[in-house]
């Protein structure tokens, strides 16, 4: 051997020593920006009810954490290449789809270089003015996430785009120029704003995240307008804070604390041992488990990574053929879409500017329908079983209830403290992250605090950072879709050409099922629901009512080709074609248009429960 290549070896080992560390501190520093979040409005709750006094502050600290989280959720997301993207990149194979890998990462990698030297711009700016949050801090420091986690997202861009050293040298090379050029050159926007925004639609396309594709067009939008680029900073910044978007990492945190432990496995015997004795118990232990765990989540994808693995065995032994089955696991866990505290009810909240209170008794009785529809459909499916069914096991009933009483009462946590008025919605949320920690890593040992709490904690600020990341820089093109009227005119247009309310929501109806076709749920909300909202309003429908239809809709966008992302999941880990788990569920989506229906033509059940509490 070689002197050059004895050393490579040596070398080699040193990089990958340094990449184990860098991973493992970047784990833990996301893991202790979670506990901050969470123990400091738990702290509060407690001195505010014990001794009458709180931490001075608190609600902003917790918002700048949150703001920390995201960019280092998202860095991690970059790190693992999980950041959201169209999902048609995937159709594409070999060298077609390197090519696009390299083209799309490029892209991407200048406007999060862009997004981090406005970001750069905007702390600048802060750190000038002196101004501090609480306790001295000055507000600049909190804001250092910004810049950082862009740069580090770029760098990570960078690195994927190719497979070598030498071709990641090439791509960095590139995107420095085009990132020189944009800032530097005199070029007038207004002539740059159409070849930028066809460039960005063709990394779309081809596989670039949706944050840049947003966030490209967002700056574009807003340097034609002449203003600053450190206006997307300030846009993303003042979204990120927003006081009630803490509860978005916290709730989902809990959800992912019990799909990573054995909560899983203890509820399903739970649910089994009380209704798998029955016609379609299977289906039934399947639905609720499902259910359960989505409205945590918030992402029903995660509940058939987390319960697939135990109900498809169980509803095969039942009976069911394998493409039902294939088709109950893929839909079943999209009712818990609709419950509290589901992390697009929240987000939907956020950006529509509604209730999150409102949108948590607005979603529950047509997650009852929904989860009514899936209970029916899954039980008419199991052919009829001859014989004896098992009589009832109170014995094995009171022993798997025994072992899952802290998972079952769970969701009494939220529901509890927020009836009761005694913690607000972000600490209900810490309350509930709290409570399945104690759970997950006290109670049953499951997760153990050194190794696989870290892991568990990135796992889910990877998700949360992908969306905070997503709903920061859309506000960019959000902003500049408000300052040129364009909700104004889509009202004035849409009024002229539609009389009846009952038209509009069928129109409704079909538009966003369309957009559920090529979006995930998280930007069709970040995108969608400011233009939706005022021309619900101008024909009278009830803002709650209108968000859970909006929400019923995208809840469908789950399952339909070419983006659903239940699709995928199913297909992942199974090991199916997604066309095949598409035609497997398809007599569920059906089945679930109808409810749909029903959810937009009865108002009611949207907005009959927060009439009872008025």
């Amino acid at each position: 051997m070689s002197m050059v290549g004895a050393m490579r070896i040596p070398a080699r080992s040193v990089l990958c020593r340094a990449a184990r560390t860098l991973v493992s501190a970047e784990n833990a520093l996301l893991a202790a920006a979670f506990a901050l979040a969470v123990g400091l409005p738990l702290a509060e709750m407690l001195l505010r009810t014990t001794l009458g006094v709180g931490i001075r502050g608190v609600g902003t600290l917790v918002q700048h954490l949150t703001l920390a989280l995201g960019m280092f959720g998202a860095a991690v997301a970059a790190r693992e290449q999980r950041l959201l993207a169209v999902a048609l990149a995937s159709l594409l194979a070999g060298r077609t789809a390197a090519v696009a890998r390299c083209a799309s990462g490029v892209v991407a990698a200048v406007v999060a270089a862009l997004l981090a030297f406005a970001a750069a711009d905007f702390v600048a700016i802060e750190r000038a003015s002196g101004n501090t949050l609480t306790y001295g801090i000055p507000v600049w420091v909190a804001e250092l996430p910004l810049p950082a986690g862009f740069a580090l997202i770029s760098a990570r861009l960078v690195w994927h785009a190719a497979p070598t050293l030498a071709a990641r040298a090439g791509v960095a090379l590139i995107a420095a120029v085009a990132v020189g050029l944009l800032r530097g050159a005199e070029i007038d926007p207004g002539l740059m704003l159409v070849p930028a925004l066809i460039v960005l639609g063709a990394a779309a396309l081809l596989g670039a995240p949706i944050f840049a594709v947003l966030g490209g067009a967002g700056l574009f939008l807003l340097l034609v307008q002449g203003v600053p680029a450190a206006a997307a900073a300030v846009n993303h910044y003042s979204l990120v804070v927003n006081p009630s978007l803490p509860a978005i990492p916290m709730f989902t945190l809990a959800g992912y604390l019990l799909a990573e432990s054995g909560a899983p496995q203890r509820l399903v015997a739970v649910f089994d041992s009380l209704f798998g004795r029955l016609r379609g118990g299977a289906a039934i232990v399947t639905i609720v488990a499902c259910t359960f765990f989505t409205c945590f989540t918030g992402a029903s994808g995660v509940t058939i990574l987390a319960l697939g693995g135990l109900v498809m065995p169980l509803l095969v032994g039942a009976g069911y053929s394998n493409k039902n089955a294939l088709g109950l696991v893929t839909g079943a866990g999209l009712p818990g879409v609709l419950l509290m505290p589901a992390l697009p009810l929240i987000l939907y909240a956020i950006v529509a500017r509604v209730g999150i209170e409102d949108m948590f008794l607005g979603g529950a009785l047509p997650a009852l329908l929904m989860l009514a529809i899936v209970l029916a459909w899954g039980v008419a499916r199991q052919p009829a079983i001859r014989g004896m069914r098992a009589r009832f096991d109170a014995r094995r009933a009171h022993a798997a209830l025994l072992a899952a009483k802290w998972e079952l009462s769970l969701p009494l946590v939220p529901i509890v403290s927020l009836a009761s008025g005694l913690a607000t919605p972000v600490e209900a949320a810490a309350l509930t992250a709290a409570y399945a920690f104690f759970i997950t890593s006290v109670m049953h040992r499951d997760l153990k605090f050194r190794t696989e709490l870290p892991r568990v904690v990135a796992e889910c600020g990877l998700m949360v950072g992908g969306i905070l990341l997503i709903l920061g820089v859309a506000l960019g093109l959000t902003n500049y879709l408000v300052d040129a009227q364009v909700p104004d005119r889509l009202v004035g247009w849409v009024t002229g050409t539609i009389d009846s309310p009952i038209v509009f929501l069928l129109a409704l109806n079909l538009l966003l099922l369309a957009a559920g076709c090529v979006m995930d749920i998280f930007t069709a909300i970040v995108v969608l629901a400011p233009l939706v909202t005022p021309i619900g309003l101008a024909y009278g429908v009830h803002p709650v009512h209108l968000g859970i239809v909006f929400l019923a809709n995208l809840e469908l966008g789950y399952l339909t080709p070419p983006v659903g992302m239940n699709l995928f999941f199913a297909s992942y880990r199974f090991n199916r074609p997604v066309m095949e788990v598409f035609r497997s569920v398809a007599p569920l989506f059906f089945a679930l248009a109808v409810g749909l229906l029903i959810i937009t033509y009865v108002p009611w059940l949207s907005t009959g429960l927060i009439s009872l509490t008025q």
